[in-house]
This record gives C-alpha cells, structure tokens and sequence, in this order.
C-alpha cells in the first residue's frame, strides 16, 4: 500500500515538474532566461520549454512604452535662483539582455541621470530663459538621456517638464508683473477703443458737414435756375409785348395808309410807337431824320396852339 501511494505522489510530482517547465510568453513581453547562472537566451511571445533544474527565467521585460514620473528636483539657473522642477520620462525597452545586466535598478539609474542633466540644462539658463525654453530643454533631455541609457537597452522617446515651481518672492514679483502687463493691455485697449469712437464721430461730423454743403449747392444750383428760368420768362414776356406793341402798331399805319393817310400823319404815327416801345424805361432813343423832321412840326404846332 505504501509503495503505491510512493508511486503515485512521484508521478504527480513529476507531472507539476514537467508543467512547470512550460512557459508562455504574453504579448509586448520578454523573458530572459539563464542557464546554471548564464544568460542562455531571451524568450519572446509564444510556448517556450525550459530544462527542469538547469536552466530559470531571470528577468520578466515588458516591451511597452512607460511613464516615470519624477519627484521635483531642485535646480540653480545662472542668475542663482533656486526653483523645483518635476518632469514626466517616456521610455521603452528595446533590448531586454542589456536591460537585464546593463545597469543595476534602471529607474532609479534614470531618474538619478535625468536630475544631473536637468541640472546641467537649467545651470545655463537664466530665469526668464528657463520659463519660456521648455521646448528646448525638452529636445536637449531627450537626447541626452537617450544617448546615456541605450547601453542599458532602453530608449528615452521624450522628456517633459511638468511644473517649474520657482520662489515664492519670485512668484509673487511674476503674478505683480502679469497684473500690471495686463492692467497696461486694457488701458490700452480702452485708449484704441476711445480713439476709434472719436474718429468714427469726427468722420460721421465730416460726412454730415459733406451731405449738408451738397445739400446747400444743390439747392444754390435750384434757386439759380429757377431765378434764370423766371428771367428768362420775364424777357420772353417783354419781347413777346414789344412784339405785339410793334405788330398793333404796324397795323395802325397799315389801316393808316390804306385810309389814305398823309405822310406826315404816318410819320407821327411812327413817332408815338417808337415812344410806346420805350415805355419811359429808355435813356436813349434814336428815331430816324425825317421823324424827327415831323417832330420838329408837330412841336410848333403844339406851341402855336398854346399860344391862341
């Protein structure tokens, strides 16, 4: 009975022993294997088989892309002024025999380079250079920690600064600043907007003056033409009554001499049309010799007549 039961754990244990030795590599995993102590070999995804006793899996390498990130590490710019910055490192894996023997406690080894390096950065930079360089200090972190960490088979893809945390005075001096830059953009904001106001109401004065001034011209330009066309109807008036006074007055000596009238009574005829026509208006009149002639003798009669 005993043997039975010694047979039976044996084969159980050499079952478990046997399952043990199959392992399964999962996905963007690595296992590096050793064998009596030596790198024997590094296992990628998929069934593996290891020699019971002999050979062990010495380090388990995830391939994905990590985040670290660092504690805040106090650094110096060149204007001697003590702030903290954090900063975030992206790495991965790329070789998991020199991640396993490169360097003892590769985060650690990271982290410690990465504080050296921040220092090294921001030593030659000023204050205000570092605040606004983050860009650079980023580029140069990258590469520098990229070139320092490939013999332990990583690869540092990129490095960014977190927070910069300077002084507190110097915190309160930058917000005093922000305020007073901000105070001076709104004064001068309101200054633009008040000189835009003032030149849209000096233009719209001036477009008013403008419109007015036409308006004026415009209305100049009617009362001529209707002062012209009420002058010109006055002469037309007047032409059209010396007119008729000439045709009356032809008329007369027309009838006149149809009657059988003398010379002498055409001639006075005459005389008193020429006097119609200038209507006590003329300064001058040039009547012709023999009206005047006729003139003469009407004057004398005039006279002789008074004298009876």
């Amino acid at each position: 009975m005993g043997a039975v039961v010694g047979i039976i754990v044996l084969i159980v244990i050499v079952i478990w022993v046997l399952a043990s030795c199959i392992k399964i590599v999962p996905q963007a995993h690595a296992y590096v294997v050793e064998r009596l102590g030596a790198y024997q070999g590094t296992w990628s995804v998929g069934m593996h088989f290891k020699t019971p006793f002999i050979d062990k899996i010495a380090k388990k390498v995830l391939l994905k892309e990590q985040v670290v990130d660092f504690a805040p590490q106090p650094v110096i710019t060149k204007d001697n002024v003590t702030m903290r910055i954090d900063t975030i490192v992206f790495f991965q894996i790329t070789d998991p025999k020199l991640y396993a023997y490169g360097v003892e406690n590769p985060i650690m080894a990271i982290e410690n380079l990465t504080a050296t390096t921040l220092r090294n950065i921001i030593g030659d930079m000023e204050l205000d250079q570092t605040l606004n360089s983050r860009e650079i200090i980023n580029a140069k972190m990258s590469s520098t920690l990229d070139a320092a960490t490939d013999p332990w088979g990583i690869k540092v893809n990129r490095v960014e600064l977190k927070n910069i945390i300077p002084p507190a005075g110097i915190q309160d001096a930058m917000e005093k600043q922000m305020k007073a830059e901000r105070e001076r953009r709104e004064a001068i904001l309101r200054a633009e907007g008040e000189k835009k106001s003032t030149v849209l109401v000096a233009e719209g004065q001036k477009e008013s003056a403008i419109l007015e001034a036409q308006a004026e011209k415009e209305a100049a330009i009617l009362r001529a033409e209707a002062q012209k066309e009420k002058m010109i109807r006055e002469a037309e008036g007047q032409a059209e009554a010396i007119m008729k006074v000439q045709q009356a007055t032809a008329d007369g000596i027309r009838m006149l001499k149809e009657a059988g009238a003398d010379e002498a009574v055409l001639q006075l005829k005459s005389l008193e049309a020429f006097g119609k026509a200038a209507d006590g208006k003329a300064t001058k009149i040039i009547i012709p010799s023999d009206i005047q002639g006729v003139a003469g003798l009407a004057t004398s009669i005039k006279e002789v007549l008074m004298e009876k």
